[in-house]
C-alpha cells in the first residue's frame, strides 16, 4: 500500500509540492485520508464491496480536492460495478473523468460499464476515444472492434484487430477477435487456429461448437466430428454442440439421427428457424 501511494505522489509531483521520497511512515499512520485508502484496500481484497465502497466515500470527502482523486473514484466506480450498480458506476467514472479527462483507465471503465447496461452508442464513443488518446491500447481496439464487428463495420474491425494482434499477439482477446472475425466473414481456414488456441486455453463450449462450424463449412466432417464429440463430452446439454452434431448427420445422410438430434438442440434452446433451415438445404 504504502510503495503504491509513493507511486502515485511521484507521478502527481507536479501538482503535488511533496515529493515519493519524502513520504514516510508518520504520514501514513496519521493522515485519514490514507488510513481509509488502506482500510478499501483490505475490504477490496476481502471483496466486502459495501465496505470497500464506503471507506472509499469516506476518503473522497476528507479531501475532495486530492490530485489522486481520479484514482480512488476509478476504484469506486469498479467496486459498484462488483455491486450491480453499472448506473452508478457510470456516474461515479463521470466524477473521475472531470478530474482526469483523458484516464484511459476511467475512459474504458466507463465503456464497459456502458456496455453492460446496453448503452451500445456510449460506449463506442468512449471506446472511440480511448483509441484517440491511445491508438495502440489493446483494451480500446479489442472493445471497439468487436462492436463495429457486430455492428456491421468491417474495415474498423479490421483495421482494430490489425493493431491489437500487433501490439498483443499472444492475448486471449486476440485470439478471441480474429477468430470470430474470421468465422463470421467466412474465413474459416484463418478462423481454425486461433479457435485451437482458444480451446487449448479457455475450453468453453461456443470455442467447440464455432470450430465445428468451421470445419463443417470446409466440407471437413471427420475433424468436425472429432471437435463435437470433444465438446458434447465437457457440455453435454448445449444447444450449439447438438445443432453442429444434427448438421454433421445430415451431411453423412443419417437423416433420423440428424433430425434426432435437431430435436433435441431444440429442447435445449436452440433457435427452432435455425435448426429447421439445415434440413432445407
Amino acid at each position: 500500500m504504502k510503495k503504491i501511494l509513493a507511486i502515485i505522489f511521484g507521478l502527481l509531483a507536479c501538482v503535488s509540492p511533496m515529493d515519493a521520497e519524502e513520504i514516510n511512515d508518520s504520514v501514513f499512520d496519521a493522515d485519514p485520508y490514507f488510513l481509509l485508502m488502506g482500510e478499501a484496500d483490505a475490504a477490496i481484497a476481502e471483496k466486502n464491496w459495501p465496505e470497500a465502497a464506503a471507506r472509499l466515500c469516506d476518503a473522497l470527502a476528507v479531501k475532495p480536492d486530492h490530485p489522486s482523486n481520479a484514482l480512488l473514484f476509478n476504484n469506486l466506480a469498479s467496486v459498484y460495478t462488483c455491486m450491480g450498480q453499472d448506473s452508478l458506476a457510470v456516474l461515479t467514472y463521470g466524477r473521475g473523468l472531470d478530474i482526469a479527462p483523458n484516464m484511459l483507465t476511467l475512459i474504458m471503465g466507463r465503456g464497459r460499464a456502458l456496455l453492460a447496461m446496453g448503452r451500445d452508442k456510449d460506449a463506442f464513443a468512449d471506446f472511440s476515444h480511448a483509441v484517440d488518446i491511445d491508438s495502440i491500447s489493446a483494451d480500446a481496439r479489442y472493445y471497439r472492434g468487436m462492436m463495429a464487428l457486430y455492428s456491421g463495420r468491417l474495415d474498423m474491425a479490421e483495421a482494430d484487430f490489425s493493431v491489437l494482434s500487433r501490439v498483443a499477439p499472444k492475448s486471449i482477446d486476440t485470439a478471441i477477435a480474429l477468430s470470430t472475425l474470421y468465422s463470421l466473414t467466412r474465413r474459416e481456414r484463418l478462423a481454425i487456429p486461433y479457435l485451437e488456441e482458444l480451446i487449448s486455453r479457455e475450453p468453453a463450449a461456443e470455442y467447440f461448437s464455432t470450430l465445428a462450424g468451421c470445419h463443417l463449412g470446409l466440407g471437413e466432417l471427420s475433424e468436425a466430428s472429432e471437435v463435437i464429440s470433444e465438446g458434447l463430452k465437457r457440455y453435454p446439454r448445449d444447444p450449439e454442440l447438438y445443432y453442429y452434431r444434427a448438421w454433421l448427420n445430415r451431411d453423412r445422410f443419417r437423416n433420423d439421427d440428424a433430425r434426432a438430434d435437431g430435436v433435441r438442440a431444440v429442447e435445449l434452446g436452440a433457435n427452432p428457424r435455425k435448426v429447421e433451415e439445415l434440413f432445407k438445404r
